[in-house]
C-alpha cells in the first residue's frame, strides 16, 4: 500500500468513468470493490464520487444532453501549471478537447488527445489532490498506455508532463517504458508498444489496473454481477493480471501482486 498527500507532477492522479448506465455502475462497482457511491452533484452535471472506507477513489457520470457516454475509464495526469501544460501539449501535436476550466475550489481540469490519439485529462489541484491511496484492495495499482506510436508517446510525456523514464524492454516482443517517481520510490505508469496486438479499429488508450487481493475470485464476481471477461487471470512478472468489462461494456484491468 502507498499513501500520499499529492501526486507527483505528471503522474496519474485521478480516474473517472463516463457510463451509459449510472445506476448499474453504482451497484456493480460497490459490490465488486466495496466502494461507496456518493450522491450525484447537480451542479456538476450529475458527477459523483466513489469512495472506499471514506477515501475518494474514482469518479463517474452519465450522459449530458446530446453527449453520449463512451463507457470508458479516463485518467488524469497531475500538473502544477495547466495553461503551460496545454500550450506545450498543443505544440507537441496534441489536440485539446476541453480547455482548462475550474471545478469549484477543487482544481482546474482539461481533456486532450495526445499525438498518438490517446484520450486523457490534465488536473491542476487546488483543494482536491485526487486519490491518495494506491495498491490496496479496490484502489488503483497501475496505469498503462497502449499505443502504436511508442517512440512518439514516450517523447510526448517526457516533454509535456516532465516524465523521468526508464526503458524496461526494447525488443519487438516487449517494448516498454515506465515513468519513474522523482522521489525514487518506484514506477508510476507505463507506455507499451502495442502495434502487435492493438486492434486496427481501436485507438491508443490509457488503462487503469485496480488492485484486488484475490483476482480469481474477483473475476468470478465480475461475471456474477453481469460483467464479462476479456482475458482470464494469468501470471506475469508484474503480478497476476486480468482484463474485464463492466455490464455497460467499460473495460478495466485487475491486478494481484505476486
Amino acid at each position: 500500500m502507498t499513501t500520499r498527500d499529492s501526486a507527483p507532477i505528471g503522474s496519474p492522479c485521478w480516474t473517472d468513468l463516463w457510463t451509459s448506465d449510472v445506476e448499474g455502475s453504482r451497484t456493480f462497482y460497490a459490490e465488486l470493490f466495496g466502494w461507496e457511491a456518493q450522491e450525484p452533484s447537480p451542479e456538476f452535471g450529475g458527477y459523483f464520487m466513489f469512495t472506499r472506507n471514506g477515501v475518494p477513489v474514482a469518479g463517474a457520470m452519465g450522459g449530458m444532453g446530446d453527449m453520449v457516454p463512451d463507457n470508458l475509464w479516463k485518467i488524469y495526469l497531475a500538473t502544477d501549471d495547466i495553461a503551460k501544460t496545454l500550450e506545450t501539449a498543443q505544440g507537441s501535436g496534441a489536440q485539446v478537447i476541453s480547455p482548462a476550466m475550474p471545478v469549484a475550489d477543487l482544481g482546474i481540469q482539461a481533456t486532450l488527445n495526445d499525438p498518438t490519439g490517446a484520450h486523457h485529462g490534465a488536473w491542476q489541484p487546488v483543494t482536491f489532490p485526487g486519490f491518495t491511496v494506491l495498491s490496496e484492495q479496490g484502489f488503483p495499482s497501475w496505469f498503462e498506455l497502449h499505443t502504436r506510436d511508442y517512440a512518439g508517446a514516450v517523447a510526448f510525456y517526457r516533454t509535456v508532463y516532465h516524465w523521468e523514464t526508464k526503458t524496461m524492454g526494447d525488443t519487438d516482443e516487449f517494448r516498454y517504458t515506465t515513468m519513474r517517481d522523482p522521489s525514487g520510490r518506484g514506477d508510476l505508469a507505463g507506455i507499451m508498444d502495442a502495434r502487435a496486438f492493438l486492434p486496427p479499429s481501436a485507438p491508443a488508450q490509457w488503462s487503469v489496473y485496480w488492485h484486488v487481493d484475490q483476482i480469481d475470485a474477483c473475476v468470478a464476481q465480475v461475471k456474477a454481477l453481469g460483467g464479462s471477461v476479456v482475458s482470464e487471470p494469468q501470471d506475469t512478472p508484474f503480478g497476476r493480471l486480468a482484463t474485464v468489462l463492466d455490464p455497460a461494456g467499460a473495460p478495466f484491468k485487475l491486478r494481484t501482486f505476486p
